[in-house]
């Protein structure tokens, strides 16, 4: 008997309700669930249609959507090429280790390559030193110059 393969594509409306699960997922695993808003509506507006504010691949194993890259593009910086920002990849537990996210990884190269991007940027939760791992076997490296930095705007805190 033949393994499934695993296949990379980009997803596409009836991969709305499984790419939610695993945006839900990722934001158990990194603490922010009680703030996390996206909705199934908000994946269709947003990332589906004529102008996607971004853009989602889905690792697919035996027919079952198993991964996430959620992304998008930065036009232009400092060399007028665009940069491709990874703003999250999960690989849901069951499927770890059976090269979901490598394939991701890869894709999101042939993605950046695609549109000229001479780059992929992205942030790691600091306590994730699995990530990190994984992020280094791809080739990537932790970026020695620039640290990341946040500003909360209309914050009911204050």
């Amino acid at each position: 008997m033949t393994a499934s393969p695993l296949i990379v594509r980009p997803f596409e409306r009836d991969d709305v309700a499984c790419v939610l699960r695993l945006m839900r997922d990722l934001a158990v695993f990194e603490g922010y669930i009680d703030d996390f808003r996206v909705t199934e509506g908000d994946l269709i507006a947003h990332g589906l249609g004529d102008n996607p504010r971004f853009g989602v691949l889905v690792a697919e194993l035996g027919g079952r959507v198993v991964g996430i890259a959620v992304h998008y593009v930065i036009p232009w910086t400092y060399d007028l090429k665009p940069t491709l920002v990874l703003k999250e990849l999960f690989v849901d537990e069951t499927a770890r280790s059976l090269g979901a996210g490598a394939a991701l990884i890869e894709a999101l190269k042939r993605h950046a390559a695609a549109i000229g991007a001479p780059r992929i940027e992205w942030s790691v939760l600091a306590s994730n030193d699995d990530a990190k791992r994984f992020y280094r076997r791809q080739g990537a490296v932790l970026d020695a110059i620039w640290e990341p930095w946040s500003l909360s705007i209309g914050s009911d805190d204050a």
